[in-house]
């Protein structure tokens, strides 16, 4: 049996294998556009384990290798890298010190989302993407029109819009404004197609999704963008043992430090998804003003700890609300 580390890069892969009693039998390099070569050397291997890190590149070989490897392991980056550090500083030995951890059984594995999850995360975040451009685009528009002292809340509505095109403004401004306007109305069109396509996408869902949609749905302020944040950047609940570890996948874990016997509490990790992260605190918002047992709770909270480490706070708790109703199957009641 022979263990193969992998060390992928955008153009390149490292190789090293080793056998059970960690000599190193061989290794290769490759660059990435040549797949039929990766896959006549990995196929001479015979019975092997292999193990790349979840990088953002990582399908293609995965899907390359899964039909000759005996077992493929997906490695968690961020936690191999204080593990291999500890013993390894050289950046050359990373594909050894991949196979060694797999020989060893030491490999921290990541999560591997399914194909519909992995379109549904695709989507999801290409919506977020196209409504920060937009987002982006409007403040550039205010931008200008604030250097005329001409800005108002109702610019970007039919009447507002009229009033951009009829200000008297510099050429060059008139220039940038235009084309910031032309790229912003596009962008809409762009972003109702891409939620057109994820109710089509919803439309597709299993059993266990659509039910999962449904209890989400029953809880103040977790709307549809929210849902679909949750189910893409989560995936399988199941996964996690216990809500305070999907609390710590979102990064709203409260950090510590622990010296000389005494305690600090910092601010949150901010590990994991920033998109979920954004989700939560957004729906907390959101959650604060639509109930009046959570106004209440952030309110108390804001006298003693301040409005942004109190929503973080909410946001954290209403995700630990999020695993109980998403694990039981049963829909959000005050009383939980």
């Amino acid at each position: 049996m022979f263990f193969v580390g992998i060390d992928l890069h955008k153009k390149t892969i490292a190789v090293c294998v080793v056998d059970q009693q960690l000599r190193i039998i061989g290794r290769q390099s490759f660059l990435c556009v040549e797949p039929e070569r990766i896959r006549e050397y990995f196929a001479k291997l015979g019975r092997f384990h292999a193990v790349v890190e979840a990088t953002a590149s990582y399908e293609w070989l995965w899907q390359l290798l899964e039909p000759l490897a005996q077992r493929l392991v997906l490695a968690h980056p961020k936690k191999l890298r204080i593990i291999a550090e500890s013993t390894r500083k050289s950046d050359r030995l990373d594909a050894q010190v991949l196979a060694e951890f797999l020989a060893r059984g030491m490999i921290p594995q990541a999560y591997r989302p399914t194909p519909r999850q992995r379109q549904h995360r695709t989507l999801v975040r290409h919506r977020c993407y196209l409504r920060r451009q937009a987002s982006s685009r409007r403040v550039k528009i205010r931008r200008v029109v604030s250097d005329y002292n001409a800005d108002r809340s109702d610019l970007f509505t039919a009447e507002g819009l009229q009033y951009l095109a009829a200000l008297k403004l510099a050429a060059a401004d008139r220039f940038v404004i235009d084309q910031l306007l032309t790229a912003w109305t596009h962008q809409l069109q762009q972003l109702r197609e891409a939620e057109k396509q994820l109710r089509v996408f919803a439309q597709g869902a299993g059993a266990a999704e659509a039910e999962a949609r449904e209890v989400l749905g029953s809880i103040p302020g977790v709307g549809v963008v929210t849902i679909d944040i949750l189910l893409s950047e989560i995936g399988d609940i199941h996964r996690f043992r216990a809500a305070n570890e999907v609390v710590a996948y979102a990064g709203l874990a409260p950090a510590r430090r622990e010296s000389a016997g005494k305690t600090k509490d910092l601010g949150i990790t901010k590990d994991g998804s920033r998109l979920l992260r954004w989700a939560m605190v957004e729906a907390a918002w959101r959650l604060v003003r639509q109930t009046a047992r959570w106004r209440n709770v952030y309110e108390t909270l804001q006298r003693r700890r301040g409005k942004k480490k109190a929503i973080v706070a909410i946001a954290r708790r209403l995700l630990t609300v999020v695993v109980a109703v998403w694990r039981k199957g049963e829909k959000y009641r005050l009383a939980m």
